[in-house]
């Protein structure tokens, strides 16, 4: 049996992929990135934010390592804010 690179949990996070959210201020569409937390409206310019999914970086002892640490440390910070 081979073993994978990497874990499949971690793939949005390695590679993000744009989504859409409507803000809740102005209702404009605006572009968030999957490894994204906020963004700037681009109607309004208000902040905008959205609940991120579960995640393997939030138990997995090689999250750091796996995702970057600059990446990780975001992520988490974002997490704890909530």
């Amino acid at each position: 049996m081979a073993l994978k690179d990497t874990c499949p949990g971690s793939s949005e996070i390695k590679s993000p992929y744009p989504e859409e959210i409507k803000c809740f201020f102005c209702g404009v569409i605006t572009e968030i990135w999957t490894d994204e937390v906020e963004t700037t409206c681009k109607g309004c310019g208000k902040t905008i934010s959205r609940e991120m999914k579960p995640s393997c970086i939030e138990w997995c002892p090689a999250a750091k390592e796996c995702v970057g640490a600059e990446k990780y440390e975001r992520l988490m910070k974002a997490r704890k804010d909530k």
